[in-house]
């Protein structure tokens, strides 16, 4: 039986992977690496810190800076990104999210959510869902990022529940294998060939629908 549901922030709840983009691309710029949007999507779902490493190594700069430095980096990306992530209202939540969020609570199903983001608590404030979610669980509690398991099956422990009673929701891959590795129903979001490992599937976030994936989850 279904008891709780395990959400990704950034793709299924709402969309800050402009904001990322920006903030990251400013700070490549800062150290003469350029990157595009194609590349750009090799960091979605991962933490800052394994965002950047893929950035230097993308810009064969691996090797040019220390720890404490790359730290630097990373915090300088954070702060730009929390400056541009003030915009955010609750009208940037994404089609469907507000009504899957309602039925569940209607189904007394329990909700989490498992983000990379350290700056998700605050994102979900703005989107004014905080009541919503009943766990948040802070990234910086975990030893390891997605495609790890830790964060979706933290987020079971913090509700109370065994992975069996969760399902996860994500549009990376990254966030995909860890929702697999954790032993979950996995939900994706997005194209067939990039949401291939996923057990159930839709296109965007509109066709999110709670009876059609009770109905998936019911019949695995």
């Amino acid at each position: 039986m279904l008891k709780g549901i395990i959400f990704d922030l950034d793709g299924v709840i709402t969309d800050t992977a402009e904001y990322h983009y920006v903030a990251w691309k400013e700070m490549g710029k800062k150290i003469g690496i350029d990157f595009d949007r194609d590349f750009n999507e090799n960091l979605k779902g991962i933490s800052r810190m394994d965002s950047l490493e893929r950035i230097l190594e993308y810009g064969g700069k691996a090797n040019d800076y220390s720890r404490e430095e790359k730290e630097e980096l990373a915090y300088e990306k954070n702060e730009q990104y929390k400056k541009l992530i003030k915009q955010i209202t609750p009208a940037n939540i994404l089609p469907g999210i507000k009504q899957l969020l309602e039925d569940c609570q209607q189904k007394e199903i329990r909700l989490a959510l498992a983000s990379a983001s350290k700056n998700g608590p605050v994102i979900v404030e703005r989107l004014e869902l905080t009541e919503q979610f009943e766990v948040i669980v802070d990234p910086a509690t975990l030893e390891n990022g997605k495609p790890d398991p830790e964060i979706f099956l933290k987020a079971a422990e913090l509700l109370g529940l065994s992975s069996e009673e969760c399902i996860g929701i994500e549009d990376a891959e990254a966030g995909i294998e860890s929702i697999n590795r954790a032993r979950m129903f996995s939900v994706g979001v997005g194209s067939a060939d990039s949401m291939k490992e996923a057990n159930y599937f839709v296109k965007d976030t509109n066709e999110l629908n709670l009876k059609k994936i009770l109905k998936k989850f019911e019949n695995q």
